[in-house]
């Protein structure tokens, strides 16, 4: 369809969409209350399921004495790389963390606040392949991870720059990061996420950004976020805590997730598999402490389900979508901003079955009280594949749920009782004097829906919506504008990534 047989409502939409990062609100602050799914009591008895797998069976900690150092002067039992916490202890180191906080951005105006009744949406993260309907599905390049900030970056319904929006697998493993968050500061004025796969990569992270913002101002205040995963069951493995205490100590957010695929990692009940996150997590979240306490971070949450009888795993189904519900309750006892679901799905096409489990899941994430929601655009494949298409019809999802979240407002203007008594029985609003005040504003207009009817859309070539946002990512790249940077940060920061990059040989695993 061209944009000459668009509709008005269309045309405008589309208009917004193109013009993307200069539009939009920086984070969602929430009209809408958060969904309780479980009472006090059950809530206390996962608690209670929690602290005895705490101090019964305990979490490993391997490869990372330090951690382990810092359980014992705790007053945890450690033995060997097994370590128990006495009920109520990992709650009690909790309460030196802030319950909100904000990421800051290179361009202020575009920081974000991370807690509380805020919102933050955030681009899928970790694929090793993209897609997109004109090569299929490939290895993720650094052209692709660029291309996929400045999507992001463009986008009036997005919040946040993300981490490894995909793996650029034609760089080198151990240079890759560096390339990447620099990618992050010169196409994006939003707030993004570091590595974390080396606690080196990590400080490499933090490093760059003392360069861009400032020792004094980081050290002071986040700018940078690192998503860390528990090796689920029960294992905190050291390539995690290293990085996980690189960040607390340089007083920047650790981002604490297990993942949990219920029958694999964890039990296939989903109380179960939600006591068992409550306890691995927390564990995470109070090694920052340890590590520096008051220092911010972020309860994660990674619930997920399988094909019994295959084995695979699938997202976007209901039980881990409710689970997430309870699990934002107990983030909320413990006074910890939360990261909890994402645009979930095991399609292998931005189809109906991609939109359907990517729904679900994102509205689990809006009602469950998620102040973080990576993975918001693009997931597909169980995240497996970054799909160039599922990114803006996801990006577009984002778009109506800033809507949704806005809630109902109401004042005498939203009522019209004045609009009543202008229009009057049996005649229609189209040109009354409230509906011309609001026509622009009124409904949450779609970038990518058809919402013609079916003769013109027919006429038009019947195109569905993946057709047409293929069509939409090509114009919003060949449209974008890399925000100003001054150039002697730019080249501070080049020569401080080449000069690491000189220093070690190139690996590939």
């Amino acid at each position: 369809m061209n944009e000459q047989r668009r509709s008005g409502r269309q045309a405008r939409a589309a208009e917004r969409s193109r013009k993307g990062g200069g539009i939009g609100r920086p984070y969602i602050q929430r009209g809408i209350p958060t969904y309780d799914v479980l009472s006090e009591e059950n809530l206390i008895r996962i608690e209670r399921a929690a602290d005895r797998i705490l101090a019964e069976t305990g979490i490993e900690f391997r490869d990372d004495p330090v951690a382990l150092d810092h359980w014992r002067r705790a007053g945890a039992q450690v033995d060997d790389l097994r370590v128990r916490f006495e009920p109520g202890m990992l709650r009690e180191i909790l309460r030196t963390a802030p319950a909100e906080f904000t990421q800051h951005a290179r361009n202020p105006a575009k920081s974000v606040q991370i807690g509380g009744r805020n919102v933050v949406f955030a681009p899928a993260y970790g694929s090793p392949f993209v897609m997109d309907l004109d090569q299929g599905r490939r290895f993720g390049t650094m052209e692709d991870f660029r291309n996929f900030i400045k999507l992001a970056q463009s986008s009036p319904n997005l919040h946040h720059s993300g981490g490894t929006i995909c793996e650029p697998t034609d760089v080198p493993v151990n240079k890759r990061h560096l390339d990447m968050v620099m990618a992050h500061i010169e196409l994006s004025d939003r707030p993004f996420m570091g590595s974390v796969t080396a606690e080196e990569r990590s400080e490499d992270s933090i490093e760059m950004c003392r360069l861009l913002f400032g020792t004094e101002f980081v050290d002071r205040n986040c700018v940078i976020l690192g998503n860390v995963n528990v090796n689920s069951p029960l294992v905190w493995d050291g390539t995690m805590t290293r990085s996980l205490r690189a960040y607390a100590r340089a007083n920047q957010a650790a981002v604490v997730v297990p993942f949990i695929l219920g029958g694999a990692m964890g039990p296939v009940t989903n109380a179960g598999g939600i006591a068992q996150s409550l306890a691995e997590t927390m564990a995470g979240c109070a090694l920052t402490q340890l590590e520096r306490p008051g220092a911010p971070v972020i309860f994660g949450n990674f619930l997920s389900s399988m094909a019994m009888r295959s084995g695979s795993p699938t997202f976007g189904t209901p039980e881990p979508a409710i689970g997430s519900m309870v699990i934002g309750q107990l983030a909320r006892r413990l006074n910890l901003p939360l990261r909890c679901s994402g645009n979930f799905t095991t399609s292998k096409l931005p189809d109906a079955q991609a939109m359907t489990e990517g729904t679900m899941s994102m509205l689990a994430a809006v009602h469950c009280g998620a102040n973080f929601i990576l993975h918001a655009a693009g997931f597909l494949d169980g995240l497996l594949s970054m799909s160039y298409e599922k990114f803006m019809l996801d990006d577009d999802l984002c778009g109506a749920l800033h809507a949704y979240l806005d809630g109902v407002k109401i004042d005498d203007d939203q009522l019209a009782v004045d609009a009543f008594a202008e229009v009057g029985p049996g005649n229609h609003f189209f040109g009354c004097s409230h509906t011309m005040a609001h026509y622009e504003t009124a409904f949450w207009d779609s970038g990518l829906a058809d919402n013609e009817p079916f003769e013109k859309w027919e006429a038009a070539g019947s195109e569905d919506a993946a057709t047409r946002a293929n069509r939409a990512w090509k114009l919003r790249l060949a449209e974008y504008e890399a925000p100003p940077l001054d150039e002697g940060l730019r080249d501070g920061l080049r020569d401080f990534v080449a000069r690491r990059k000189a220093e070690v040989a190139d690996a590939w695993y």
